[in-house]
């Protein structure tokens, strides 16, 4: 068990508790309903002990009830990461980058896969800044990264979509970092071309279907 911070600002005052951190973390990311505070303290400055008194709780939250302020504070506040979980977290991610690539990349001048023991070694010798977001965010990047080391290439899937008018803004987000082609239609309408790698062709569809609510239409594009 790790303990750590969790912490807001309110009504221009800090409000502190100490949390597990894995507890806290799930908890922020809604995989959990359970939150304690250690010793269910609230403090304003936990180095010094600093308490804050029953009107500044019910200023900044509405409430003096500790489960419900702690609740509050992991939610909407900060929960300090240590360095332990930003390295574990980015040990986590590096094996996902590793085993993404050696199922969907392949060297382009042979056309054969790549193995994962060259993926890695390639991904260390670039010294790529590898983000803790989605592999998908961040492939074009790595790409990049890891072509000055070895030929690489994703299979991808190319597709056509038209994405009604009403849904372009939020949709654009998503298609925008694999747009090929794009072609704004006299409706309003948006009809583009993507190059989407093939092992994130499902998400990339489940993405956009709920972004437009199934109304955009795809067609995918067969390799002539």
């Amino acid at each position: 068990m790790t303990n750590t911070l969790a912490r807001i600002k309110k009504t221009g005052k800090n409000f502190e508790i100490v949390v597990d951190l894995d507890n806290a973390l799930k908890f922020k990311k809604r995989e959990s309903n359970i939150i304690e505070a250690e010793g269910d303290k609230i403090f304003t400055d936990s180095k010094k002990g600093l308490v804050p008194s029953e009107k500044d709780l019910r200023d900044a939250f509405g409430t003096t009830d500790i489960t419900e302020i702690v609740k509050k504070i992991v939610r909407e506040g900060e929960v300090q990461l240590t360095q332990e979980h930003r390295d574990e977290e980015k040990e986590k991610k590096f094996r996902q980058i590793v085993e993404f690539l050696s199922k969907n990349a392949i060297d382009p001048k042979t056309r054969n896969p790549i193995t994962a023991e060259r993926i890695k070694n390639a991904l260390e010798q670039s010294h790529i800044n590898i983000k803790n977001t989605s592999v998908e965010n961040q492939i074009k990047d790595i790409l990049t990264g890891i072509n000055k080391i070895i030929p690489i290439k994703l299979e991808s899937k190319k597709v056509r979509i038209t994405v009604p008018a009403v849904h372009t803004g939020k949709a654009y987000g998503i298609i925008a970092q694999y747009k090929e082609d794009e072609k704004w239609l006299n409706d309003g309408n948006l009809e583009v071309v993507v190059s989407v790698p093939s092992g994130i062709i499902m998400d990339f569809y489940d993405k956009l279907n709920s972004i437009t609510h199934g109304s955009a239409i795809t067609e995918e594009i067969k390799n002539e």
